[in-house]
């Protein structure tokens, strides 16, 4: 594994932006590196969180309590939020993964469970060897400043509007 650590967004409004991190994560793991994944406002158990059965070297953390996207966020999901962040501060400083996914961080920012500058805080304090990757919605600027690599996922077409939902294997 390369030395130093680089930080990706991989934003906007269309599909996979976290199956992209999850694909880098299997790429890190298959060459025997270690990850950890931490999904903000998630907590439901996706088909992708399996990879922890896969690999030994994985470890993935949800700090959500579900979606809020409907109605505004309760005190609980800042909590849940910030507690996550508190977590990841370490896990980033440590040196321990090769690779931190904060899937879905963005989201958090967007509805203000967390503060830019605390977020910004824990990225500048994290060890150099660690790649980063951060994924959702609404990339703030601050973000997109201080990153190596912007990934931004435009939705021209979706079969969502033909009224197709979330499909096993595919979309979860």
């Amino acid at each position: 594994m390369e030395n130093k650590g680089y930080i990706h967004v991989y934003t906007g409004n269309g599909k996979g932006k976290t199956t992209a991190a999850f694909g880098l994560a299997i790429r890190v793991l298959c060459a025997g590196g270690s990850v950890f994944i931490g999904q903000f406002v998630k907590n439901m158990k996706y088909n992708e969180t399996k990879i922890e059965h896969l690999f030994n070297n994985v470890r993935i953390q949800q700090f959500g309590r579900g979606c809020f996207i409907e109605k505004k966020p309760a005190q609980e999901d800042i909590d849940a939020a910030y507690a996550g962040l508190e977590s990841c501060k370490q896990i980033l400083a440590s040196g321990e993964y090769n690779l931190v996914v904060l899937d879905e961080l963005t989201i958090a920012l967007y509805y203000e469970l967390l503060s830019i500058e605390e977020v910004l805080t824990a990225i500048s304090r994290r060890h150099s060897g660690t790649e980063l990757v951060i994924t959702g919605r609404y990339a703030p600027a601050e973000l997109i400043d201080i990153a190596d690599l912007v990934t931004e996922m435009r939705e021209v077409k979706h079969y969502y509007t033909e009224g197709v939902l979330s499909r096993n294997g595919i979309d979860r």
